[in-house]
Order: structure tokens, then C-alpha cells, then sequence
């Protein structure tokens, strides 16, 4: 009889512990997936279906991946898909003769001499995005700009796919390889919320919105790292590289461009 009456609706202290239960639960859950994603820098957030969606790591609808705060500058156009670019033969060839004019910075074979990126290899939307970005104004260079003005996005699309086409800079690093990596291209930095360089760069593997780095020249991927910190470069969706490149010391900064660069 004494536990019946005290799991009982009737008897207030059960009731007033089941409230404080519940009341506890829902704060923290609007603490951890409306408050928190709220506060985060640079969120970008339509509502609270999407700072709940981004809380639980679940991808934002695509409605709310490209509204950004009005207050805000909209970092790109473009929301990179995996194979979004035709990579068929008629548009690696078209790419091709486009792509005579880009030899004298980016190599012959996509392979540059000088201090721009090598671009042999690169994944096709990664190239497209930033060209597009390019024309729009949303990454800006002033080598880049009277390059990229007149092009239609076919072209750029081709271009994407020509280069693409053509053999990576460097193989893919072995397991033994990744193992030496600096512990912030293979560690990261999880206390500072900060994702290891080969989780989006390529290790084995490389993500659709990421481009390859390896081999790239140490002065680029340096003044990119410290564009991104600084927020003169606002092409990354969501700032991720911003939030990254902020929260790397000096030191790690070094070592991921003298291991990128020198792969």
C-alpha cells in the first residue's frame, strides 16, 4: 500500500519530483539545441528547426543551407553535390581548350611552377564553386577576376571537369604516411573544436566541398589560412575554415603548410 500511495498522482511529492524532472530536461535540451547553435559565431541559422537540425549534427534543410543572416554577407552561391559537374569526354575536352589560358599560372598539365595552386587532379565541383565565386565577387583576386568575368557557368563546368581528368599531383598518402602527419592534420585539435586537416582534405579520401592540398605551394596555403582567419576570405559555407583558422596557433599553422606543401 505505502508504494502504491507513493507512485501516486495524489501524492504531491511525486508529482513535484516527475515536474522537476521534466522542467530540467526541457531547459537543457533548449540550452543544447537552441541556445548553444544560436550563440556559436558566425551561425547562420533560419529558425529553430535548423539550430536543432545543426545541434544534432544532422544536415540543414536546403531552404535554410543558403538563407543567411541579413546582417551577413552571403559567403557563396554555390552549394556544392556530389557529381554536379559532367566529367563525360565532350566536357573534359571543351575544358581543355579553355584551359589553354590558364597555363601560364596553373601549369600546362595543371601542374603549376609558380605560387598559385596546381589544379590537376582537383575534384571538379570544388574548381567550379570557386570560379563561380570568383565571378560573383565573393572571393576576390585581382589576377582571377578579368580571367573568370566572361565565362558561362558551361565553361566553368567544363574547366572543372578538364582538370579533373587529369593524374593528382601526388598519390594518395599511405596509412604510414598519415601516422607522421603533424597532430593537426591528423589529430586536430578537438579541445578547441578544431577538425583534423585529413578529415575534409584528404587523406585516402577526399570531400566533395574540400579541395586536395598536398603539394600545393607553402606561401599559397599560408596566405589562404590567414585570409580565412582574418575573414578577408568569406567563401567557406557556414565558416568552417574561418572558425578553424581562427582557433590555430602560429605553430600549427606552420605545420600544416609545411606538410601539405612538402607532400
Amino acid at each position: 500500500m505505502a508504494e502504491e500511495r507513493l507512485y501516486s498522482l495524489r501524492n504531491p511529492w511525486f508529482v513535484g519530483a516527475v515536474a522537476a524532472v521534466l522542467a530540467i530536461f526541457l531547459l537543457a535540451a533548449l540550452v543544447g539545441f537552441v541556445w548553444v547553435p544560436y550563440r556559436q559565431a558566425g551561425a547562420t541559422l533560419s529558425g529553430v528547426w535548423d539550430a536543432i537540425c545543426r545541434a544534432a549534427g544532422a544536415p540543414a534543410a536546403p531552404d535554410a543551407a543558403v538563407q543567411l543572416a541579413p546582417s551577413q554577407a552571403r559567403p557563396s552561391e554555390v552549394i556544392l553535390i556530389p557529381r554536379m559537374v559532367a566529367t563525360d569526354s565532350e566536357s573534359v575536352g571543351r575544358g581543355g581548350t579553355l584551359a589553354l589560358r590558364c597555363t601560364m599560372c596553373h601549369g600546362v598539365r595543371g601542374m603549376s611552377g609558380a605560387e598559385s595552386p596546381s589544379l590537376a587532379g582537383q575534384a571538379p565541383e570544388v574548381i567550379y564553386k570557386q570560379l563561380r565565386d570568383y565571378q560573383s565577387g565573393h572571393r576576390t583576386s585581382t589576377i582571377m577576376a578579368p580571367h573568370v568575368r566572361n565565362l558561362s557557368d558551361q565553361e566553368m563546368r567544363d574547366l572543372g571537369a578538364y582538370y579533373a581528368s587529369l593524374p593528382r599531383v601526388t598519390a594518395p598518402p599511405s596509412l604510414a604516411e598519415q601516422l607522421r602527419a603533424p597532430a593537426i592534420v591528423q589529430i586536430g585539435a578537438p579541445m578547441r573544436n578544431i577538425a583534423p586537416c585529413i578529415s575534409c582534405h584528404g587523406g585516402s579520401d577526399l570531400k566533395t566541398a574540400a579541395p586536395l592540398l598536398d603539394g600545393a605551394p607553402a606561401t599559397y596555403l599560408r596566405s589562404q589560412l590567414l585570409s580565412f582567419a582574418d575573414g578577408s576570405r568569406r567563401n567557406d559555407l557556414f565558416g568552417q575554415m574561418r572558425h578553424i583558422a581562427r582557433q590555430m596557433t602560429p605553430e600549427e599553422i606552420d605545420q600544416a603548410v609545411s606538410y601539405y606543401s612538402q607532400r
